[in-house]
């Protein structure tokens, strides 16, 4: 295990972790307005922890221990206003509550908040750090949490703290093994969001060109995106694309909305705007024409919950490919990392390809991965079987790992999927 955290050595060991490695959570819902409370608390590298007022929010720290111990712990604070402050941290379901009394204004200042019992396998454990100063109260600004080890029984190799300020849960990823001699024509998979909180996107059928699954968006806006990506090397703005490499946009289903991409790579995105629903079956499937040897037409086809039948979300006609689909992926990934301490999980199962003959091939291995942010500082990844299904799942600090590379196998359908599939031109 490592920690990235530089280590102080006296008659103590302590390590200081940053404000902006916290995040926000919603104690009172009742006494807030405004449905957006993660952005009142306001999480920055260069401001710390801002804009926290009254008692019905908390901040966490997350940390990972692989051995027992005694940790103090205080944080440091430079107050709103003049006068007095009540503070609670919660660790393992050890309470603290410290009073400081007559604090000054722009003062930077430390506040001990006690010692707290690590026990033997604990793994994560939750600093959660509550204000007791009561409704509209400025809580001023945290600059940092630090941890004392009073016996200096602790080393570097017995805790983690993810020391970025990116705070999103590692991105995961299902990579499927297919021959390299078939020409893919189309790829199915079914998903089942089982955990789906806000700014969490399910990835079903990826490919070397683009992406197609479902995101949540809000509280209140769900989509279902397909997006194909240019030709060239162009990472960020879609203007430099020259009109040879861009993918040109063929048809678009029914309250499709379709525009421009960039930042991941550039190209052509489009969205339906659509309530699905949480632990429920959604079907997609994406298919490749190719055209004259030098384009292919790919597009991204959604099984309508409510209407029942198979609808189109877009057809892109993508330059510099002329062949089939290949790469074929799944993976979920939490988008805004302002909520990345908390659990997604999703469902992955009955994946097909159809090969350029209409021959179908039932897909039923699939190895995992994950992107950097998986190596070190997030370990709360994982890959596996569920009901006869792979899963991923990522954040909500979950004890454990699966190792990047490793493989399973779910047990074979065996039953073809019947695609009844509108064409691009009808549209």
């Amino acid at each position: 295990m490592v920690n990235s955290f530089a280590m102080a050595a006296t008659a103590s060991t302590a390590v200081e972790i940053p404000a902006f490695t916290a995040y926000a959570n919603e104690e009172q819902p009742a006494k807030l307005k405004d449905r957006n409370w993660r952005q009142r608390v306001r999480i920055s590298e260069d401001n710390g922890i801002t804009n926290w007022k009254g008692d019905a929010e908390s901040v966490s720290w997350f940390g990972q221990f692989s051995r027992d111990g005694i940790v103090e712990c205080h944080i440091n604070w430079t107050p709103a206003a003049d006068g007095d402050y009540s503070f609670e941290l919660e660790v393992l379901d050890q309470l603290k509550t410290v009073h400081v009394n007559e604090a000054v204004a722009g003062s930077s200042m430390k506040v001990d908040l006690g010692s707290f019992t690590i026990p033997e396998g604990t793994g994560y454990a939750e600093f959660r750090l509550r204000s007791k100063n009561g409704d509209g109260t400025d809580n001023g600004r945290i600059e940092s949490l630090v941890l004392v080890d009073p016996d200096a029984s602790m080393v570097l190799e017995d805790f983690h703290f993810n020391p970025e300020p990116r705070r999103n849960a590692a991105s995961v990823h299902l990579f499927y093994p297919v021959d390299r001699d078939v020409e893919v024509a189309a790829f199915y998979c079914e998903m089942k969001a089982l955990e789906d909180p806000v700014w969490s996107y399910y990835m079903a059928t990826g490919w070397h060109r683009g992406y197609f699954g479902m995101q949540v968006n809000s509280d209140t806006e769900r989509r279902i995106i397909f997006s194909v990506w240019d030709s060239g090397d162009e990472a960020i703005d879609r203007g430099r694309v020259a009109d040879e490499n861009r993918v040109k946009l063929v048809a678009r289903g029914e309250g499709v909305h379709t525009n421009d991409f960039g930042n991941e790579g550039t190209g052509g995105h489009s969205h339906l705007k659509y309530m699905w629903k949480t632990g429920t079956t959604q079907k997609f499937v994406v298919t490749a024409r190719p055209v004259d040897g030098r384009r292919t037409i790919f597009s991204g086809y959604y099984f309508h919950p409510d209407k029942n039948e198979w609808m189109l979300i877009s057809s892109w006609n993508a330059p510099k490919d002329g062949g089939y689909l290949r790469g074929l992926y799944s993976f979920s990934e939490n988008f805004v990392g302002a909520n990345g301490h908390l659990l997604r999980k999703a469902l992955y199962g009955n994946q097909w390809i159809r090969d350029s003959s209409g021959r179908w091939i039932e897909l039923t291995e699939a190895g995992f991965s994950h992107d950097p942010t998986g190596r070190t500082n997030r370990l709360d990844r994982f890959m596996g079987l569920e009901d006869g299904q792979f899963f991923l799942s990522h954040g909500g600090f979950v004890n454990g790992y699966t190792e990047y590379g490793k493989r399973f196998t779910r047990k074979a359908v065996g039953v073809p999927p019947e695609l009844e599939l509108p064409s691009p031109d009808t549209q």
